[in-house]
């Protein structure tokens, strides 16, 4: 079930509304596209089943944070809640120089991706199946990654507990938020103050085709996080530090 005209269209200007030109990635989004909607018969993956959905809020969605310079570069990537691989999928389609680690907590939506990087011959793509709390203490994933993403995955004030201890020093973490971000940035200051964060910026766009708000939160590591964070699985969304 390839992508139909329309949907191909529907990429295309898409990606050039956001200044991307996808002509070269359309059999790899297609094939992405196929993927999906095999998958999603036999297991819930995603909500979204028409292929305007998918195209507009998976793919298009997760390619807005090529709006940032932010990932020019071999930067190592972290997809933080990626489910069925977004926003990491399309950006390491579209930037293939990138590393990227796609990490969720649910193993049947790490297979899936496992699958979709084995089949898109995605060279440094890698699947990882745990939980954020517990992998941000380990040596190898503690400050390792110069870029921390996150897609539709938590309120703020528990996201940058689960995603800011990954951050290098020098780092960014981004957050892909909807209209409402306002009264998540608002408390964030004493979050931040704990995690080694620093001065926080959202940069407003409008998703092209659903012409619906997007603002991505960027957020700056600027020193190490303390060796308690993140807490135990569970609290950071239960007992915010905000």
């Amino acid at each position: 079930m390839a992508l139909s005209p329309k949907g191909v269209q529907l990429l295309l200007e898409g990606g050039k509304a956001l200044g991307l030109d996808l002509e070269a990635h359309l059999a790899a989004f297609s094939r992405l596209y196929d993927l999906l909607m095999e998958a999603s018969r036999r297991t819930n993956l995603t909500a979204l089943r028409t292929e305007e959905e998918v195209v507009v809020k998976h793919f298009l969605d997760s390619l807005t944070l090529l709006t940032l310079p932010l990932f020019q570069g071999p930067w190592r990537v972290l997809d933080l809640g990626t489910g069925a691989g977004f926003p990491g999928l399309p950006l390491k389609i579209v930037r293939p120089e990138l590393e990227v680690t796609l990490l969720d907590a649910t193993k049947k939506k790490v297979a899936f991706v496992a699958q979709a990087v084995e089949t898109l011959g995605l060279k440094g793509a890698y699947p990882l199946w745990g939980r954020a709390e517990e992998l941000a203490h380990m040596p190898k994933h503690r400050e390792a990654y110069h870029r921390v993403v996150a897609r539709a995955v938590a309120p703020l004030c528990a996201l940058v507990e689960l995603g800011l201890p990954f951050v290098a020093l020098g780092g960014y973490m981004v957050a892909q938020k909807g209209p409402r971000v306002a009264e998540e940035v608002t408390p964030l200051p004493r979050a931040l103050a704990l995690l080694g964060g620093g001065l926080v910026t959202v940069h407003s766009l409008v998703l092209p085709v659903a012409q619906e708000e997007r603002n991505l939160v960027v957020v700056p590591k600027e020193a190490s996080t303390p060796a308690k964070y993140p807490r135990r699985p569970g609290v950071p969304e239960k007992n915010p530090l905000c």
